[in-house]
């Protein structure tokens, strides 16, 4: 299969491209290489795929999503069988900073990514949403039969968007689109601004951290491997229409249209509080904790519910937080090649 994944050179396009690659697909991955975070981790990520005993099988492209003839041409000289659409622009507390990256990045970008495979015979395009969405709800676990109409930030905005513009394709034109609603992702070459990497820097170089909610909200931490392995299952099974689906009682995780969207969570929340004791016991240091309000846009708790993804797939994330958070630090310590202590 030849596919096509944006976002390659992050966090989660990383380790779907070399999921990809090591099973004997054929990939295209596209970055724009912004510099959100840094760079040098992206190119660092490009670098790792290049070690692969099937890297000639990877072509690489700077990209950006937004660029509409790029696009264009891109899918029309290459002709993909599925696509895996992971670029985005990230963060929940950037939109209060730079709001027109995300409509930039999660709104222009993905309707160049829905015209493409639209008009290119593309078989099935996997997209990347996100917890965020369930925005004010408070019915625990998220469920994706739930409704999902307030957001609590720009992001979430955008990433419910991207959810009713494939909808709109799947329906008019029955492209089979399956939006995934990532919950809470951590594990090695992850991403710096997020809390596991904030935190490992802080403790290991002897700095307080803040912790928001005075750390009694839970999160459903999900290690990478778990999430990739969800979108790799999702991308071999091609979203269908759900023959039972009724508009006097519509359901909001399927449709009368070739659309689906799951939850990839583990099912498990644990307290900030927890996770931060079991890195610190990892790296055999504790660290200065400072205690703040729950910042605007964040929720204070976190669960998915993946029976759906259970019923259709057969695949339920189950990894630990300690195997994760290890892993994470054994690969933090030998990337960096700095001792802890």
């Amino acid at each position: 299969m030849k596919v096509l994944v944006t976002g390659a050179a992050g966090f989660i396009g990383f380790h779907t491209s070399c999921y990809l690659l090591n099973r004997g697909d054929t990939v295209v991955g596209i970055d724009n290489l912004n510099d959100y975070y840094d760079v040098t981790l992206k190119e660092a990520r490009l670098a790792e795929i290049q070690k692969l005993p099937n890297a000639g099988n990877f072509t690489f492209l700077k990209l950006d999503l937004a660029d509409r003839s790029g696009i264009e041409t891109l899918f029309s000289e290459h002709r993909f069988d599925g696509v895996v659409n992971l670029a985005a622009q990230a963060g929940v507390r950037y939109g209060s900073i730079n709001p027109h990256a995300y409509i930039d990045s999660n709104i222009v970008g993905f309707i160049n990514i829905l015209e493409g495979c639209r008009h290119n015979d593309v078989k099935h395009l996997v997209y990347a949403s996100s917890s965020s969405v369930y925005g004010a709800n408070e019915t625990l676990p998220f469920s994706v039969h739930d409704n999902i109409d307030h957001p609590l930030s720009l992001y979430a905005a955008s990433k419910k968007s991207n959810e009713l513009m494939a909808h709109s394709y799947s329906n008019l034109f029955g492209l089979p689109t399956t939006g995934l609603r990532f919950f809470t992702v951590y594990g090695p070459w992850g991403r710096p601004d997020m809390a596991l990497f904030l935190f490992t820097d802080a403790i290991r170089t002897g700095k307080s951290i803040d912790v928001f909610n005075y750390g009694k909200h839970k999160r459903d931490f999900t290690y990478i491997d778990d999430i990739v392995e969800g979108v790799i299952r999702t991308l071999d099974h091609t979203a269908e229409s759900n023959d039972a689906w009724s508009g006097k009682t519509p359901d909001p995780g399927t449709s009368m249209a070739p659309w689906r969207v799951y939850n990839i969570g583990n099912s498990s929340p644990v307290e900030l509080m927890d996770y931060i004791g079991t890195l610190e016991k990892h790296l055999g240091k504790t660290v200065e904790k400072n205690l703040k309000p729950l910042q605007p846009g964040d929720v204070p708790d976190t669960y998915a519910d993946v029976q759906a993804l259970i019923d259709d797939v057969g695949f339920k994330p189950n990894t630990t937080i300690e195997t994760g958070i290890k892993n994470f630090v054994d690969w933090y310590v030998s990337y960096y090649n700095l001792p802890i202590s």
